[in-house]
């Protein structure tokens, strides 16, 4: 039986998800703190959020849930191309955190699931500030996608925790 500590942290860009992550990161009980594991590391460039999503599952929650190796791959913006592996300690706890993350697979192999959402007009001025001229031209093209992988999985439903970041 696999240890319970496993925690995924989604919701839309924006929305608080790495600040909130950091604070569970930085204020954890005890000597031994959970692995922090971003999306923004994952995803296979701006049409990659489904992609990401099924990374985790299958190189790392799967993996730790059958008590195999997990690990998964870093993407390299700069290259366009996946870039090297990173090992995942069965031993510490894990958190997970990015949008998409909250599938209906990834739910069912986790220990605590999490939702932050913020709104709209919240959530592009904080994205926007933060990525600046990078991410404005991939603004709509990310929420389109967003939107589809809400409608798809319906993350809120798979969420014990339901959190206002704004």
């Amino acid at each position: 039986m696999r240890p319970r500590n496993i925690i995924l942290l989604d919701g839309p860009s924006g929305a608080g998800k790495s600040t909130l992550a950091d604070r569970i990161v930085g204020g954890w009980p005890g000597a031994v703190v959970p692995q922090l594991v971003r999306l923004d590391d994952i995803y296979p460039g701006w049409d990659g959020l489904r992609d990401a999503g099924v990374h985790v599952q299958r190189f790392v929650l799967e993996p730790l849930a059958a008590g195999q190796r997990a690990r998964w791959q870093r993407f390299d913006w700069n290259a366009a191309a996946p870039a090297e592996w990173h090992d995942v300690d069965p031993e510490r706890p894990l958190l997970i955190e990015g949008c998409g993350v909250l599938t209906r697979r990834n739910a069912a192999l986790a220990d605590v699931r999490i939702w932050l959402d913020a709104p709209d007009v919240v959530r592009k001025r904080r994205a926007l500030d933060r990525d600046g001229e990078t991410y404005i031209p991939h603004w709509d093209r990310w929420q389109r996608q967003w939107e589809t992988f809400v409608e798809e999985e319906d993350p809120t439903s798979s969420a014990d925790l339901v959190l206002d970041g704004s």
